[in-house]
This record gives C-alpha cells, structure tokens and sequence, in this order.
C-alpha cells in the first residue's frame, strides 16, 4: 500500500483493496517425532487418591509434567501474501507547492504507535533542505513503510491536500490512518460457538491492527485441540484504513472414548487397574468440556468427574472436579481385616495464562480442595465398624480444607521442551476440617515442584530428564504425602513402597526407536531408563528404612494415533522390604490404552 493513495479526498474516500490470504495447515508442519511422544502440560492441581491399605494410605498424586506438541511454525511471510504494491499517480497536489520548498519539520498527525523521535529519524533526511514535491510524496511513503515493516499492514501515511507551503521554509503535515478490524466474520462451525473464534482474533485485533499479532491468534487457535484448520482471509472494509477478517474453521472431533489396562494401583486394594473415560471436549458449543472415569482392581471402585468451562478469550477457565473412591484391603495377610474405606474429593479451580504464544505460556491457578476419607476395619468379626487409626485421622477420619496456589511453565522449540510446575498448598482449619491439635492435621504448608526436559536426538529419538520434589513445614496426613515407588517414580518397587512428608526424584530415559510402521501410523521405541529417589519426614517423625530407592531399567514404549501400550522392567538398586506376590513388585510393570475419538 502507498502513501499516496491517501493523498487527496478523492483517494481517501476509495476502499483500500488489500486482501490477505492466510492459511494455516500447521498440523501438517507439526514434529512428528516429538508430538508422538507428548500429551498436554497442564497439570491437574488434584487428582485420584489411592484407597486405603496397612501400609500405603492415599494421598494427591500429580501426573508427570509430559510436555504439549511442539510444531514448527512457518515464518509470516509464508502464510501472509501480500498483494505487490503499486504506487498511484496523485490527481492534485497541495496548494501552493512549487519546484521545491524548505521543509523546517515534518508534523505527524494520528500515530499512537511512534513516538515524535521514531518518527523524526525517518523524516529527518528530507528537513532542512529544498525538496520537490515528488521527494515530498517519498517522506510520506517512509512513514508508511515504517509502519508496514512492524506489521501494520492496513496502516498508511499520506500529506493532506489542503495544505500551502512557503517556499523560505514550513511545517508539513502527515496524516497517518491506522488500520482497524471492522468486523470478525467466522464460517465452517456446527458446534462450537462462533464467539469462541471471534473472541479470540478479537484480543489481537486492537487499533492498529497488527498482523503479527493476528497470525499469532490464528496459530494458538491451530494448536487447540477443538479446532482441526483455520485460514483467515483479511479483505477491505467500508472506510479507509479498515478491515473484514474472514475466518473459516474446521472443527475436530470433540467426542472420544478410552479404555486403558495397567497395574500401577497399589497392590493392597489390587495393582491391576481396568478403566474407560468418556470425554467431549465441547459439550455445550463453549468449548467446555465433560469427563467421565470409571475405575476398579480387585479391591477398589473409582469414579472422577470433571467439567472445564473457558471464561475469557484469553484462554482462562474454571474447572469442577469430583470422585469418590471405595476400596478394601485384599492383599493378604491383611485381608483378614476387613479394612476397607471411602473417600470423596471436590476441586474448583481457576486458571489463567498470563503469557501464551505458539512457544510459550506461562500460567497462574488457584485451587479451592475438600477432601474427605472414612476408613474402618475388623467390622465382620467384630459386628461393627471399628475405625481405623490413620495418622491424623479422628475416629477413622480425615476432612482437609486445602487452597492451592500454583504455576505453569512451558518453553519449547522443534528440538526441546522444558515444562514446569510449582505448587504451594495450604492446608486450612476451616469447615470442620480435622483438628486433632498437633501434626498431622488439617493445617499444614507444603510446596510441589516438577519438572520435566525432552530433547529430540534425532528422529524419533529422545532424550527425557524428570524431576519431581515436595517440601513440609511438618508432619502431613497421608492423604498429602509424596509416594516414592512404581512405574511413575522410580520403577523395580510396588507402588508407593515409601510415603513421607518430604522426597526428592530424578529420572533420565532414553526413547530410541527400533521400528517403525508407517501403514499404523506408529513407532516402537526402546527405553533405557534410570531412576533415583529420596525421602524424609518432618516434625521428628522416623524416616523410613531404607529412604531412598533406586533403580535401572529396560523398556518398550508403542505409540500410534489410537494405541499406545508400555512394558517396563526396573531393576532395584537398593534393597528394600518387599513380598514380591505381584509384578510390579518383581520389577514388571505394563500399561494399555486405547483411544476411538467419534
């Protein structure tokens, strides 16, 4: 676009006939080699407890940070033509323009995106010194270009019409029109709301429109699971200087049913784990979305609910969560016991991405947490219930009021991805939480942190560095504590051999593929892996013996689209009290999950 075009009435009131194409098919772009290996980041702030048992009672498990798919981007210009720029031949100068004349200063009227110092660098070569009127039309095209090479590309300058100049020396005026959306137009939608989209192209649209920031709305709207291709078509509008934005969104399959098979359960209540969940990532058209889990092993029934609602453009929301858990001891001897329990969670929390682009988010959340556990034993040879006398419990149970405060970090590139997360929980002597007047009890501080580094070695092949930690002012009820054991932390143990107020792990795995089937849409990886932990407790309490685990190990890791299935054999390092009646106690641990989106 030139300048000129905005030079006299006549120019200023015709449409600006700029149209941008853009299309975005980033999923074809992605790193397949990473995405195969990724899930998403974010961390749910609570999650299932495991049931109660003699010597493993339940306590908040957080998922391992895997980190998110990392697709390449193209460059701008790739995705953005723009149409060649043509420079039109003004009908009429301004009054009382001559062979040349002294300009003294050049006054830029409209910017608010320059300061006066940008914009007198780039008119300070034409002051000072006689100029023609065709250098004078130059200056008005340097604003505009300075405009264009930022991004603003519907922005332009031009020299009023209406102006006369002295010959010995004047000021000369540029009018600057800066760019504006007038209307976001969406296309291509049945489920999801149209206002989704439109609302997010809206927050990057503000006056001057920037396409930088437009294409930049357009690729985080490609990286959400809802969506399956944008492209955005950005054409004149009605007045000088504003734009229509096309957009038109193919939706992605929302609804999906999973079913997974593991043993990673704690062997007291069964480590075998049958599981289906039903999720619709778009339940009500909002982009909200609905999971339902049911869960059971031998000894144990798991239901978790949970429903996330978007509540601004900037991609925050309030998740509910809910389950409820009832278990019995069946791993012998202690079956003889009869223990068995029942346990509810309720979760709200909010979550908001302060910093969100293609490479990176960083994100703040709070968490509101009720968490509620009943156990109690003998009561088929005693006639009644008896109950069980957990640490911090009163009369068999424990209710915890907990606030949570965490943060979410994500870096990434086409070679790595860093993601980590802190957490800060607070436990609160309120609404009737268990007071029993020294630790355990309700009332705590303990503080989470996890981290996680995948490095892509070459195709297919990856490099991934696991940390995890918590920290206790004092002695926590088991529901809080840090587990250290089984396929999650360090393999070769039963899950969640040791359980203490405090622990440190680190895990390094080698991911290298040993086959590939293209027809499956999938690759075999051997995983080398090694694995470290420690543990202590607080407020004088015994630490266990032996408080740290350690372990080396073998693995193969499948993944395709729909299948993805894992078998992992850890040797331990050190010696440690163990049965050896299950798998994963000999070190074997296996999982399956199997997913039909619909």
């Amino acid at each position: 676009m030139s300048a000129e075009y905005f030079l006299s009435p006549k120019y200023q009131m015709r449409s600006l006939n700029l149209l941008i194409f853009a299309t975005l098919f980033l999923d074809n772009l992605s790193l397949s080699s990473v995405k195969a290996q990724t899930v998403n980041i974010h961390l749910v702030a609570q999650t299932r407890t495991n049931l109660p048992a003699p010597e493993t009672l339940p306590r908040p498990q957080l998922p391992q940070p895997t980190p998110p798919e990392t697709p390449t981007l193209p460059p701008p210009e790739d995705l953005f033509q723009t149409p060649r720029e043509t420079t039109p031949t003004p009908e009429t100068a301004p009054s009382g323009v001559r062979d040349t004349i002294l300009v003294t200063r050049f006054e830029v009227i409209g910017s608010t995106v320059f300061s006066p110092e940008e914009l007198a660098t780039v008119t300070q070569e034409f002051t000072g010194k006689p100029i023609t009127f065709a250098e004078l039309l130059r200056v008005s095209d340097a604003v505009t270009k300075l405009y264009t090479d930022k991004g603003y590309i519907s922005s332009g300058a031009f020299i009023p019409a209406d102006q006369t100049f002295k010959s010995r020396g004047d000021v000369v005026k540029i009018q600057v029109i800066e760019g504006s959306v007038e209307s976001i137009e969406v296309r291509g939608l049945k489920r999801l709301n149209s206002d989704y989209v439109r609302s997010r192209i809206a927050v990057a649209t503000g006056k001057p429109l920037n396409v930088n920031k437009l294409l930049q709305a357009l690729q985080l709207l490609q990286l959400n699971p809802l969506i399956k291709n944008i492209s955005a078509e950005l054409a004149a509008g009605s007045r000088p200087g504003s734009s229509i934005i096309d957009v038109k969104v193919s939706e992605a399959k929302t609804f999906s049913a999973q079913v997974s098979l593991n043993n990673n359960r704690v062997p007291s209540i069964g480590s075998f784990q049958r599981q289906i969940q039903l999720t619709q990532a778009n339940l009500l058209g909002l982009g909200d979305g609905l999971s339902i889990a049911y869960a059971n092993t031998d000894g144990s029934n798991d239901v978790d609910v949970s429903y996330t609602l978007p509540v601004n453009p900037y991609n925050g929301t309030v998740q509910f969560q809910y389950n409820y858990t009832s278990s019995n001891v069946v791993e012998e001897p202690f079956d003889v016991l009869d223990i068995e329990g029942r346990s509810q969670d309720f979760a709200v929390t909010f979550r908001q991405p302060l910093i969100q682009t293609p490479t990176t988010e960083f994100a703040l959340g709070i968490t509101a947490n009720r968490r509620n556990s009943d156990i109690g034993y003998l009561e088929s040879l005693a006639g009644e219930r008896i109950p069980f006398p957990s640490p911090g419990s009163v009369d068999g149970q424990t209710r915890l009021s907990v606030l949570r405060f965490f943060q979410d970090w994500t870096q990434r590139n086409s070679r790595e991805v860093f993601a980590a997360r802190s957490q800060f929980s607070f436990g609160l002597d309120a609404f009737d939480a268990t007071n029993s007047g020294a630790p355990p009890d309700s009332r705590f501080f303990s503080w989470r942190g996890q981290a996680q580094w995948v490095r892509l070695l070459a195709p297919d092949t990856l490099l991934l560095l696991r940390a995890d930690a918590q920290l206790a002012d004092r002695a926590l009820v088991p529901l809080e504590q840090f587990g250290l054991g089984g396929q999650q932390t360090v393999r070769g143990y039963r899950q969640d051999l040791l359980l203490t107020d405090n622990a440190f792990f680190v895990s390094a795995e080698l991911r290298y593929p040993i086959l590939r089937a293209p027809q499956l849409g999938g690759v075999l990886q051997l995983t080398p892996f090694i694995d470290y932990g420690t543990t202590y407790n607080s407020s004088n309490r015994a630490d266990p013996d032996p408080n740290s685990l350690a372990s080396v190990g073998l693995g193969l890791l499948w993944q395709s689209d729909r299948i993805n299935a894992r078998f992992d054999w850890g040797i331990p390092l050190i010696d440690a009290n163990s049965r050896n009646n299950t798998l994963q106690e000999n070190g074997l641990y296996f999982s399956l999950v199997y997913t039909q989106p619909f």
